[in-house]
C-alpha cells in the first residue's frame, strides 16, 4: 500500500455500490439448546479464523443494567452461528473464545470483552479490526460498513431498527437473523482480504489479546 491517504467513499457513493451478499438462511443456523451445539461442535472448535460479534437487549431507562449479551455470533467462510445465551451454551463458547490458536475478528468488540469478563469469560486472539486500516492512512478507527466498501466496493446496510430491536426475544425474527449473521461474517472476509494485502499488523498473530484492555488481575 503506498503512503497516500485513501479517501473513504461518501454514502451517496456507498448507496451506489451493489448489497453486500449475505449468507442465505440455510447458511445461517440459529442455536439455542446446548444438544445443537454438539452437532457443531467439531466444525467450530477445528476453525482457525472466527468471525464475531455479539447483540444485547437495548437500556433505554436511566440506571438500566445491561444483561447483555443475549445473542453471540460467530461465522466461518461458509456459515453463520448464531447463539442465543445460556449459561449452557456460554459454556460451551468459552473454550472457543478462551483458545489462542483460534482467531476471532470483528468491528468494536472492547464493550463485549468486559461484557464477556462480566461472565467469567476472557477473551484471547480477539482482533479489533477498526484499527486495522493505518496502511490505507487512515488514523481514526474504521466500520464495518466502511470497510466492506473500501475493500470491495459494496453496501452494507445496517438498520437502526434491527439494531435497536429485543435481542432477547425468544424467537428472532427474519431481519435480526440477517442481519446478526452478516455483523459476522463480513469480518471473516475483510480479515481475509487485509491479509491478501499483506496489511494486516505483524504483530497480531503473535499477540494474544488486541483490544487494549487491561488484563484481569484476578
Amino acid at each position: 500500500m503506498n503512503d497516500q491517504a485513501q479517501h473513504l467513499p461518501s454514502k451517496e457513493q456507498i448507496l451506489t455500490f451493489p448489497r453486500f451478499p449475505n449468507f442465505p438462511l440455510d447458511k445461517i443456523i440459529v442455536i439455542n439448546q446446548l444438544k445443537q451445539c454438539q452437532t457443531i461442535e467439531t466444525e467450530l472448535k477445528t476453525a482457525a479464523l472466527l468471525g464475531f460479534d455479539t447483540e444485547s437487549k437495548p437500556t433505554f431507562n436511566k440506571g438500566e443494567v445491561q444483561t447483555g449479551p443475549h445473542l453471540i455470533q460467530l461465522a466461518t467462510a461458509e456459515k453463520a452461528y448464531l447463539f442465543q445465551v445460556s449459561p449452557d451454551i456460554l459454556n460451551f463458547l468459552k473454550p472457543i473464545f478462551e483458545n489462542p490458536d483460534q482467531i476471532k475478528v470483528g468491528f468494536g468488540l472492547k464493550n463485549d470483552a468486559h461484557l464477556f469478563r462480566k461472565k467469567g469469560i476472557e477473551l484471547n486472539s480477539v482482533i479489533e479490526l477498526s484499527k486495522c486500516f493505518g496502511s490505507f492512512g487512515l488514523n481514526n478507527p474504521v466500520g464495518i460498513k466502511n470497510a466492506i466498501a473500501l475493500l470491495f466496493q459494496m453496501n452494507f446496510p445496517k438498520s437502526k431498527s434491527v439494531s435497536t430491536s429485543n435481542w432477547a426475544r425468544k424467537s428472532l425474527t427474519i431481519p435480526q437473523i440477517e442481519y446478526a449473521a452478516a455483523d459476522a461474517y463480513a469480518p471473516v472476509l475483510i480479515f481475509e482480504e487485509l491479509l491478501r494485502l499483506g496489511l494486516i499488523p505483524h504483530d497480531i498473530p503473535n499477540t494474544s489479546l488486541k483490544l487494549r484492555i487491561r488484563p484481569n488481575k484476578s
